[in-house]
């Protein structure tokens, strides 16, 4: 008995030592590296921004700016940590972010605490400061509804029912964040389901037409219910330019900002005003700075960070649908953002509330990106054969 017991000590010992010794060999570097030079970009840009008191920056720089930094080493750190559980642990993590995003969204609608005015969408916590539990919901929603995709796949759950949990799953937070109102999230959520329901099986014909509905049913809800008078004027001022001055300001600097950086960035020593210039509008300020060399290197990396998750998870699909599937929605979410971010301030898209990830003002963002990324590289790197070796 004392020799079984010493043989398995031995062997959880010796599984915890290998665990360790493959840890940075089996590490995603090339999805790791990527997202640590947007980072440093980032970093660099927003310093400027920050000092020149834009923003937040007017009363708290450089403590601004050091809690940046503070929140990339936390997300570092927490992606790093992440990278250590086992597929059981990361179901349960996953389920046990979803519950607390429900309870923190339920939170945000009766603190009374509104951050961003027209959108109750915060909670303040204390020496922390604001956090958007959107954020976090996002996350646990991906990995919450993996499993039930890869047992529809399976023929474990029928398709209606797998539907209707996933309706749920989706539903639930998705009316928290509308009603907060919360539209650039909204947007994302339904993103998400809607790469992952394509890449599960949905033929395009089924996903045009449930748009299509979406368009002829639920935009004109939406608008008349869940939409306030700034949104509506945003995406007036995208379907008809200039209606508006003042609806029009974001976007007229915002065009004015990334033009002036020509080549290599504005030397002229005048930064152009762009309201929220640290958060949402932090791509005219790359601009600005580093020109149109800054921006194409922004986005080369950023193409190449999602093309690449995409590609493992098309790799991985055949052993772990369930992971492969989470990827799909996690990097989804990531791309909608970039999208969406960098689209609306070169008037390409609406203007909506969505930050430039890891790159962006903002510490519950910054956090968030990284706890994604530390389920993208665990789920990288359980599929890696090194890690096997």
């Amino acid at each position: 008995m004392n020799w079984t017991e010493g043989s398995m000590r031995r062997t959880v010992d010796a599984n915890r030592q290998s665990r360790a010794d493959y840890f940075f060999r089996a590490l995603d570097y090339r999805m790791l590296v990527p997202v640590l030079a947007l980072v440093m970009i980032g970093l660099v840009v927003l310093n400027k921004v920050l000092a020149t008191g834009y923003g937040v920056a007017a009363f708290e720089y450089p403590m601004n700016f050091f809690k940046q930094i503070a929140a990339v080493l936390i997300g570092i750190v927490a992606a790093f940590i992440l990278c250590l559980f086992d597929p059981p642990t990361m179901r349960l993590i996953g389920g046990i972010l979803y519950f607390i995003s429900l309870f923190l969204l339920l939170v945000v609608k009766v603190d009374g605490y509104q951050a961003v005015a027209g959108a109750d969408s915060w909670l303040r916590i204390p020496v922390f400061g604001s956090f958007q539990p959107s954020e976090l919901s996002k996350i646990a929603v991906a990995m919450v509804s993996g499993s039930i995709f890869a047992a529809m796949k399976k023929g474990k759950l029928s398709v209606a029912r797998g539907f209707l949990r996933l309706s749920v799953i989706y539903g639930v937070p998705f009316l928290f964040v509308i009603t907060e109102p919360d539209l650039g999230t909204s947007l994302v959520l339904i993103f998400m389901f809607l790469c992952t329901t394509f890449v599960w099986g949905v033929r395009w014909r089924t996903i045009l037409l449930s748009v299509a509905g979406m368009i002829f049913v639920v935009l004109p809800l939406g608008w008349n219910f869940a939409l306030n008078a700034t949104q509506k004027d945003r995406i007036m001022t995208f379907l008809f330019r200039g209606h508006d001055k003042t609806a029009s300001y974001h976007i007229n600097q915002s065009l004015a900002s990334v033009a002036s950086g020509g080549l290599t960035g504005n030397r002229s020593g005048v930064n152009i005003s762009v309201p929220v210039k640290e958060s949402d509008f932090i791509f005219p300020a790359i601009s600005e700075q580093l020109g149109f060399i800054g921006t194409t290197v922004v986005i080369l990396l950023a193409g190449y960070f999602i093309f690449h998750t995409i590609r493992v998870a098309g790799l991985i699909h055949a052993r772990s649908p369930e992971e492969s599937y989470i990827m799909v929605a996690l990097i989804s979410c990531i791309a909608f953002h970039f999208i969406e971010n960098i689209g609306m301030t070169v008037g390409l898209l609406p203007i909506t509330g969505i930050p430039l990830p890891f790159i962006s003002y903002g510490g519950s963002a910054m956090i968030s990106n990284f706890i994604l990324l530390g389920v993208l590289l665990n789920y990288s790197m359980n599929n890696n054969e090194k890690a096997r070796l």
